[in-house]
């Protein structure tokens, strides 16, 4: 019976500790920085302080493990994206492009937590390692997906493709009217055509 309580203890541990973090991004999400304070994640989470502090050892380790989680699924996302675009090669990267243009990428709320992680990520360096290789990662996949398009210099372009879907993507959180996400993913498509080598005539 050993197996079985550990088990179960390792699970109630992984969800408390998910329960968490979801408080401390919706916390971020609704009050921003200054608002997000252990009490108020903690009523969030139904738990007590103490708790938060066996899982976390403080608020800034749970902040952090919100970043991550955070990033991990955004992820998750744009992965499941380009699986279900199929084989094409060029429609895979237009669906890891575009789909930072539509819910839940854009959901207003979450706007809240990514300036939350962002302004932290300029004064704390375990934050600012989690947002270095988050940009990375994107960055990279990103590249791959240009390369399977026969791109040059895919490493450059996805530097300057990321800093644009960033750019649409803040504008489509702060007012979702200013133009619309077919209008966001229709300036994509067009820049990334322009940036691809075309292909030659039949």
């Amino acid at each position: 019976m050993q197996p079985a309580r550990q088990a179960f203890t390792r699970e109630s541990a992984d969800a408390r500790r998910a329960d968490l973090i979801e408080a401390t991004a919706a916390c971020l999400a609704e009050v921003g920085l200054a608002g997000t304070n252990v009490r108020a994640i903690c009523a969030r989470a139904g738990v007590s302080p103490g708790l938060l502090r066996h899982y976390f050892g403080g608020i800034d380790d749970l902040v952090a493990a919100t970043y991550q989680a955070t990033s991990d699924r955004m992820d998750a996302i744009l992965a499941a994206a380009v699986e279900g675009a199929g084989a094409d090669p060029c429609a895979r990267l237009t669906a890891y492009l575009t789909a930072s243009f539509r819910p839940p990428v854009t959901d207003p709320e979450l706007l809240g937590a990514w300036t939350a992680f962002w302004a932290l990520a300029r004064s704390d360096a375990r934050m600012a390692e989690i947002h270095a290789e988050s940009y990375a990662g994107y960055r990279a996949r990103l590249g791959e997906l240009l390369t399977a398009c026969g791109a040059r210099d895919a490493e450059r372009l996805a530097i300057m493709l990321t800093a644009m879907v960033d750019g649409l993507w803040l504008e489509l959180s702060l007012d979702a009217g200013s133009f619309g996400a077919e209008a966001a993913a229709a300036m994509i498509e067009r820049a990334v055509a322009a940036l691809l080598p075309q292909a030659p005539a039949a």
